[in-house]
């Protein structure tokens, strides 16, 4: 036995393999309807392959790799067939890579040959994570009537469109993601990664950003320009959102997110689109990332577990074993739950109202002096953890955030009891800059008896007529926290989390071409007239 692969299934905690001999068939060549071809590798069995359920994974990141160790392997000893497909334009296919545009047209092409192949059976299920969920999404409507389930892992059907708000523009992810897959086929790319790292700090740093891509890559990217000129609404996204198709999906379907995962609200509306239309979806949310190092093993081992669970048992004609629709992970308890749905009934929502002094309470504001701080976005609020595909991603000590200038907190007493927060969370903040133009970040913490404040979720939007007091709400990450007895709940307010999201230049300069950058005094008012708050969704007594 390898014994790499004995420790992995330990540590993903997978159920004993059916075969330890596989077989590889490399580099099948799978045509598309324009002459193009796209290489893919078959892992079966050697013995009694045929015939075996197809597990398809189609990635713009190879075939090899972690794809066999942690993906294909598994699955291929447990009871699948598996073909890993090189989408257009990487690592041997054909055409030319088109991040995200071509994937509903050869997903659907590459789905009528693999039923067509002599050692196909009678079923498919199609898994992967993030790139990978998002091609199954844009075939999800289509589907021929072999695919029984699909096994989308921290990912959504619009993609791209999350990191483009007009009212908050993600740059990192976008922007670094650009940039791996524009140099991922380098010679040494592996021995290249830390240099690269530092050109990606260097190149979100350069101003203007229209240039950026040259600085980290060394020539244009249209992704990454695309991302820097178009917004969400843009007609040059339209044939990336797959959205609309989701309503239409009926084959079965098992979500697994993580609640510091950058795709965590689009997959949840994907869901709840699936659950009012009463397709009766399954949910599991962790405590993970992205692509954090410390998360890989969790998040993969249950996409592996429930893709033979739950993705093979559909496959064989089976009911995969009984559990609750949503199943997710309580930090602060650091425990699973089962729910019944998404968000979960008996959560109501809570304001919790920033005072004066740096008080946060249920109860309403008196008069008050506004809050205030100065931000500026030559010296902008760093991004610390959260959100991130970075390595301090995910629950990060926020005390040399909290310490700066130009950041704003607010805390509650010590809690005499738990408080229990599953659900949709947001911030109403009464706001003003000296600039029109300004960003509101606002972030909940957990603070613990020693006083380490650790992030739970957050949120920013950016402002056009921040000069005069308004009421900015401030959509924030969905969670499930448990704050304990002796603890205390904070909120954070800034006006940045670079390079998370890009800085405002205070100027109303588009990003892509902003150069000039201008220092602004914020205020953040909490008064009767003015009281801003977050409002979680918490638990509700029982009877």
């Amino acid at each position: 036995m390898n014994p790499i692969s004995h420790l992995l299934e330990r540590l993903l905690k997978l159920p004993a393999p059916a075969t330890r001999n596989l077989v590889v068939q490399r580099d099948l060549r799978v045509p598309m309807p324009d002459g193009a071809e796209l290489l893919a590798d078959r892992w079966a069995p050697r013995s009694g392959g045929d015939g075996l359920p197809t597990a398809l994974v189609r990635s713009p990141y190879g075939r090899k790799g972690v794809f066999g160790v942690l993906l294909a392997r598994p699955l291929a000893e447990r009871g699948f067939q598996v073909l890993v497909q090189s989408t257009r334009g990487g690592f041997g296919s054909g055409g030319v890579f088109d991040p995200l545009r071509q994937e509903r047209e050869d997903g659907l092409a590459t789905l009528d040959w693999v039923v067509a192949q002599p050692w196909f059976g009678d079923a498919m299920v199609l898994v992967g994570a993030s790139y990978l969920g998002y091609v199954q999404w844009a075939v999800a409507d289509r589907l021929p009537p072999q695919v029984k389930a699909i096994v989308p892992q921290v990912t959504e059907s619009g993609l791209t469109l999350e990191f483009l708000r007009e009212d908050g523009l993600s740059l990192e992810t976008p922007f670094g993601w650009g940039v791996q897959v524009a140099t991922q086929e380098r010679r040494f790319a592996l021995l290249r990664q830390r240099g690269q790292a530092k050109k990606l700090v260097q190149a979100l740093n350069t101003l203007p950003l229209a240039q950026a891509d040259v600085v980290a890559i060394g020539h244009r990217s249209d992704y990454i320009q695309d991302v820097l000129a178009h917004p969400e609404h843009h007609p040059r996204w339209a044939e990336i959102d797959h959205r609309k198709r989701v309503a239409d999906v009926t084959v079965p379907v098992s979500s697994i997110a993580g609640w510091y995962d950058i795709f965590l609200p689009g997959q949840l509306r994907d869901f709840r689109t699936l659950q009012d239309a009463g397709r009766w979806p399954r949910l599991t949310v962790g405590p993970w990332t992205h692509a954090g190092r410390s998360d890989l093993l969790g998040s993969t081992g249950t996409t592996l577990r429930e893709t033979l669970e739950f993705g093979l048992a559909h496959a064989r004609g089976e009911e995969p074993p009984a559990r609750a629709p949503v199943r997710l992970f309580v930090m602060g308890e650091e425990a699973w739950r089962d729910f019944a749905s998404w968000p979960p009934e008996g959560y109501a929502p809570q304001r919790f109202h920033l005072h004066s002094g740096g008080t946060l309470s249920p109860d309403a504001p008196t008069g008050s002096e506004p809050g205030r701080y100065r931000y500026d976005p030559a010296d902008p609020t760093p991004a610390a953890g959260g959100v991130r595909m970075a390595p301090d991603a995910g629950r990060v000590d926020n005390a040399a955030l909290e310490a700066r200038a130009d950041v704003l907190t607010y805390t509650t007493a010590v809690l005499g009891e738990d408080v229990e927060v599953i659900g949709e969370v947001s911030a109403e903040i009464f706001f003003r800059s000296s600039l029109r133009f300004a960003d509101v970040f606002v972030r909940l913490c957990d603070v613990d008896p020693e006083g380490r404040s650790v992030n739970v979720c957050d949120g920013l939007t950016s402002l056009r007529n921040a000069d005069e007091p308004a009421a900015v709400t401030v959509a924030m990450w969905p969670t499930a926290h448990r704050f304990r007895r002796g603890h205390r709940i904070r909120v954070q307010v800034s006006s940045g989390a670079f390079p998370r999201y890009a800085r405002n230049p205070g100027t109303g300069e588009p990003h892509a071409t902003a150069v000039t950058l201008l220092a602004a005094d914020q205020e953040v008012h909490h008064a009767p007239d003015r009281p801003s708050a977050i409002i979680l969704p918490v638990r509700r007594p029982g009877p």
